[in-house]
């Protein structure tokens, strides 16, 4: 359901002048805004978005994208910095000559503190879900119905459509990264070892960082899943930025790319597997942008229904039931991380197998 405040949509098809997108959390979070970027291009003369340190990488990728600013919310980053006067005038300064502006949120998240400092900046129209008031804070308010769970990215797409934004003709909604990626062939055929040309579908990739612990399956069963992967037939290639983590699961058996790769290069390296391996992280939205399927190591902290990889192919493993669920914890609050620790590699082994014949 949608509602409007005041200020009408803009209609027709002229073009709507310097539009800012905005989601400031993560990278996957930003990825999957992509479709609602999309949407903007076709009306918006440029495109600004605005994102927070752990996804401006990200949002550099995303075809549609003119210019990006990066600023780090204190509402919205967990370990937040202080509010600083200087830092929210700053912040207000780089966003005036915006014409309007789309607040991207998930469910949990408010976009009235942006909302706020956009209205200082002088932005005249502001779009955004919101279910609490928001006064003469937004012109175009959407409300759903926060007990029904909307994939993330067809969520803040609505929030561009209720605003005048559609994607265009033969779009098909998915995530997608902009063109084209870094030549990393060669740099892998090296890696794989003689005679390996690293092209397409030429391995299987395991991502065994998160961005918490609670959505982490244990290093040993990373390390017992490569083993495995290896003697099933699989090449495999380790990312991560923890370097002492990736040689840990890479072994002796396992091309380690922990801590070399820019967020770009591990898109190109994504785009090559066969399989990504991973759990609810960034690389998992990251492997649906370029089309690669996901065996998805999915602590149920949040709902899959939200955020599992978007339009590729998956196999979904953890508990969804466990009692940690929906819970949004960033630490397993159940003893032993039932959820994910029940996950064997036997398991993830199968679900590759699966994704690749």
């Amino acid at each position: 359901m949608s509602a409007h405040m005041p200020r009408p949509a803009a209609r027709g098809t002229e073009r709507r002048g310097r539009v800012l997108v905005a989601r400031l959390d993560d990278a996957g979070d930003v990825l999957l805004a992509g479709p609602a970027v999309r949407a903007v291009r076709t009306r918006a003369a440029e495109v600004v978005f605005l994102a927070g340190p752990n996804g401006s990488a990200a949002a550099r990728l995303l075809p549609g994208v003119d210019r990006v600013i990066e600023w780090q919310a204190p509402w919205i980053t967990h370990t937040p910095p202080p509010v600083s006067p200087d830092e929210v005038a700053d912040l207000v300064g780089r966003l005036r000559g915006i014409d309007e502006a789309l607040i991207l949120t998930s469910f949990h998240q408010s976009a009235l503190p942006l909302a706020l400092l956009l209205r200082l900046a002088g932005v005249p129209r502001i779009a955004a879900i919101s279910n609490d008031y928001p006064g003469s804070l937004l012109d175009v308010r959407h409300v759903v119905d926060e007990s029904i769970d909307v994939p993330e990215a067809e969520r803040m797409l609505a929030v561009a459509r209720t605003a005048g934004f559609a994607l265009p003709a033969g779009d098909d909604g998915k995530l997608a990264v902009q063109r084209p990626l870094p030549d990393i062939g060669p740099d892998l055929g090296q890696l794989l070892g003689a005679g390996s040309d690293a092209g397409e579908g030429a391995y299987v990739v395991v991502h065994p960082g998160t961005s918490a612990p609670a959505r982490t399956w244990p290093a040993e069963r990373h390390r017992q899943a490569v083993q495995g992967l290896v003697e099933d037939g699989n090449r495999v290639v380790v990312t991560g930025t923890e370097r002492e983590l990736t040689a840990y699961v890479a072994g002796d058996v396992a091309a380690d790319l922990g801590g070399v790769t820019a967020f770009a290069e591990l898109a190109a390296v994504i785009e090559r597997a066969s399989v990504l391996v991973a759990g609810n992280t960034g690389p998992a939205h990251l492997a649906a942008a370029v089309g690669t399927p996901v065996v998805s190591l999915f602590a149920p902290v949040v709902p899959a229904a939200r955020w599992a990889p978007y339009g590729v192919p998956v196999v979904l493993l953890g508990d969804q039931q466990a009692p940690c669920r929906e819970s949004r914890a960033r630490v397993c609050p159940v003893p032993g991380h039932p959820c994910l620790s029940q996950v064997t590699s036997e398991q993830v082994v199968k679900a590759v197998r699966e994704l690749t014949q």
